[in-house]
Formats: C-alpha cells, structure tokens, sequence
C-alpha cells in the first residue's frame, strides 16, 4: 500500500509540476492513466522526456497484484496530503476507522440480500462508498454518489475505476432532484451548515421559517425520499443536531417516516473540538414489514485503538442484531 501511495505521489507531482494545477488535480489526472494505461495529456505527449518517465513508473506498478482496499487506501493518502494543501473547509474525509465502522454495521444490516443498491448523496471522493463495497463479499452490489464539488467527483470516479466498482457519480447539488430509482441504503457523512437555495429548499418539510434551512436536516429528508420503504439509512450526524430550534421538527419528520434503530456516539478523542463530535444515526424507512424495535441500539463507543473494549461493545452489537435485526432485511 505505501509503495502504491508513492507512486500516485510521484507521479501526481509530477504532472503537477508540468501541467501547473493543484496537486489534488493531479491525483486525479495520474489515476485516469493508470486505470486507462496510457497517458492521456496532450501536453504531457509533447513533452518526451516526461512523458517516457511517467510510462516507465506506470509500468513498473501492477494494479491486479493488489486488493482493492489497498488500492483505496493508498489513494486516499494521496488525496489527504492534497486536502492539506486544499482551503476548501469541505474537503474532509471520514476517517478510516469510522468508515470500517460503518461497514461493519452495514454487513450486519444487509446479512440477508445477496443484491443491494447504496447510495451517498455526498460522496466527496468516495473513500466512505467504497470501503462500504470492500467489505461486502458476495453481494452484488451497485452504488449511486451525488457530489456537488466537481474536482471531488472526479476524484471519486477515479477512485472508484481503480477498484473496480459499479458506481454511478452525479456532479450536481444533491438537494435538487436526482435521476436515480430508490435504493436499499443511504449511507452519508452528513455535510453540516445552512443550505444557501432558499428557493429550492421551499419544497422540503423540514425547511427553516425564517433564514437558510439546515443543510443536514434536508439531506436527511432527501435521503428518505430515495429509500426504498423498509430501507435503511446510516448518518454520520453532529451531536448538537439533537439541539436547538430546528430538533423537534427533525425529531418529528423521523417518527412520520422511519424508526430509529440506534445512535452511537463515536468518541470524542477523535474530533479536534468537542463541539465537532459525531454519532453514527441508523434509521430504518417506515414499511409494510418494518417494526419498532424492543430497544434501541444507544452506546458510547470506546475509542477504537482499545482492542478489548471495542471486542466488547462489538459482542454488545451483535447481539443486538441478533434479537432486533434478525429477518428484517
């Protein structure tokens, strides 16, 4: 995995230094090459001496040698030292625990389909999609990613062609409407703030009164309207969202459309300031077949550096879908 990061690296700054764009930019041009396995800047063509260079460190590198959570990891290294040079305050990635996390959940989740439709309406480069795809052997799985940002789709499309993965990407505001059939699971890392088209946000039940409407508050009433009923949805949620003028509306519009199976609050080691901190909201949409579960799934997670804690609340979850879960997807 390093020595896959290195070579994304080198050759990213490479074209960076040629092509006079953004490292994150350039990431993105030397994964389009390396998955298509040619290089496809013209500028690049013209300038021999380079262009041999880079051919001879794209040939060197065997992709189908490695796994694809190798290859996801190493590129999304790539795209953390890029984001470092990035002022945009939404190039944030999930953190890899979390999205291990989130995959464990969706494994337990989803036990019983062997075909399953997942989408993320805030994809950014898609680290949190495809790890999710990773970890779900022998399923068929497709996948949908709406992405506002256009260097981060493309980012995301590469990252995605690099392992293989069936995923649809849409640049647009995910908030308009999408050209996409419901789907089995919702998965997102929830962006966070107002949403600035008053107009647009006219058409949502849970749009302000007065001022911008919160962003993760539409996103959660979008994410349901793309649900199939029975569905599941998985949050990566503010805690504060729990507070404020806005929650009972919020708190309403999910007991009118889904249940809540479980909230778990990730610890707050992980979050440079508390006020940062986020919990993991797991909700199911309303059904036919769908029932109130007997308790919810509330805890605290321990930090997940410590091994045998962690055993234990993940022996704690399991049980829990064992007598909630069992049968209900």
């Amino acid at each position: 995995m390093e020595s896959w990061f290195t070579k994304v690296d080198q050759t990213a700054s490479l074209i960076q230094e040629e092509l006079e764009v953004s490292y994150l930019e350039a990431v993105y041009l030397t994964g389009v090459n390396l998955f298509e396995g040619v290089i496809l800047q013209e500028e690049i063509l013209h300038n021999e001496v380079l262009s041999k260079r880079l051919k001879k460190e794209y040939e060197s590198f065997d992709l189908a040698h490695m796994s694809k959570e190798e290859l996801r990891k190493g590129y999304q290294l790539a795209i953390l030292k890029g984001m470092k040079e990035a002022t945009q305050a939404h190039h944030q990635m999930t953190p890899d625990a979390v999205s291990l996390f989130v995959s464990y959940l969706v494994s337990k989740m989803t036990s019983g389909k062997k075909v399953l439709s997942i989408l993320d309406p805030a994809v950014g480069t898609a680290n949190l999609l495809t790890a999710l795809f990773n970890h779900l052997p022998g399923k068929e799985v497709t996948g949908f990613g709406i992405e506002v940002d256009d260097l981060l789709v493309k980012l995301a499309l590469s990252n995605a062609n690099l392992q293989e993965h069936q995923i649809e990407f849409f640049n647009q505001d995910a908030l308009a409407d999408l050209f996409i059939d419901p789907v089995d699971l919702v998965v997102c890392d929830l962006p966070v703030g107002y949403y600035p088209d008053d107009i647009n946000s006219q058409k949502f039940q849970l749009k302000s009164n007065s001022g911008h409407s919160l962003a993760h508050h539409l996103f959660i009433e979008q994410s349901f309207r793309y649900t199939k009923p029975g569905g599941n949805l998985i949050f990566l949620v503010p805690n504060s969202m729990f507070e404020g003028d806005q929650a009972k509306a919020l708190h309403d519009f999910i007991k009118e459309h889904g249940v809540i199976q479980g909230l778990l609050q990730l610890p707050t080691t992980m979050f440079k300031k508390k006020e940062h901190a986020k919990s993991i909201f797991i909700l199911q949409k309303k059904g036919p077949d769908v029932k109130l579960p007997k308790q919810a799934l509330l805890a605290e997670l321990p930090t997940f550096s410590n091994k045998q804690a962690m055993e234990g609340m993940i022996q704690r979850i399991d049980q829990w879908f064992a007598t909630e879960f069992e049968g209900q997807v």
